[in-house]
């Protein structure tokens, strides 16, 4: 049995818990940050403190490092865990997920109950695609990108890295949107998006430049 020791500790870290025990995967414990933290039980699992806390279960776990929906957070923790010497976890999908045998998803990423993927979509890694996400065919989404639930994107739409996509937004077709940019839940983006922006809105518009992660 796979045995994963999951990045953070709060609402997204126990719905990876649950997704686990769905997949009949155990989890080990899950990892935080905050010192006070360290020793609690969260849904019945320990929370373990930091990587140096388990260098004995160095070759006994795989690390999910996407515990949390901050993509600058998920890409720091995925860095230290690499560079400790961790293994990432390999994908974890939903069984009630529908996608072609002709997508590719990279490590540590997941995909929960009721997306649908089409055809020739392209997942980095340290991605998460929530609940009832719909992605159209050809769509390429980059490393450490979080798609919030409910979220539609058609055909041939590309998310760069680290970009944050809201609750409910919608992209249409052959749309762009740049490395860690964020869209406004409820939004509809109906023309490409620059790096390093938040957009929101129907049709969506960049209502501001944000700082380099």
């Amino acid at each position: 049995m796979r045995k994963i020791v999951i990045w953070g500790s709060g609402g997204h870290a126990r719905e990876i818990n649950w997704l686990c025990e769905e997949l009949e995967i155990q989890v080990a414990g899950f990892l935080d940050e905050r010192p006070e933290t360290k020793g609690q039980v969260v849904d019945g699992v320990p929370v373990l403190g930091t990587l140096a806390d388990i260098e004995l279960l160095k070759h006994e776990v795989e690390l999910l490092c996407a515990g949390v929906g901050d993509p600058a957070l998920k890409k720091r923790f995925a860095y230290d865990t690499i560079r400790s010497g961790f293994r990432i976890s390999a994908p974890l999908i939903h069984p009630h997920v529908r996608l072609s045998r002709r997508n590719t998803i990279g490590e540590g990423s997941m995909i929960f109950e009721g997306a649908v993927l089409s055809d020739n979509i392209k997942i980095g890694h340290h991605v998460i695609i929530n609940r009832s996400v719909s992605v159209s065919h050809d769509a390429a989404i980059g490393d450490y990108v979080t798609i919030s639930p409910g979220v539609n994107l058609a055909g041939n739409v590309t998310i760069d890295e680290g970009a944050y996509i809201g609750i409910g937004a919608s992209v249409r077709e052959k749309r762009h949107i740049g490395c860690w940019s964020i869209i406004g839940g409820g939004a509809f983006v109906k023309d490409d998006i620059p790096e390093f922006t938040m957009a929101a809105g129907v049709p969506a518009v960049v209502k501001k430049r944000l700082d380099i992660p």
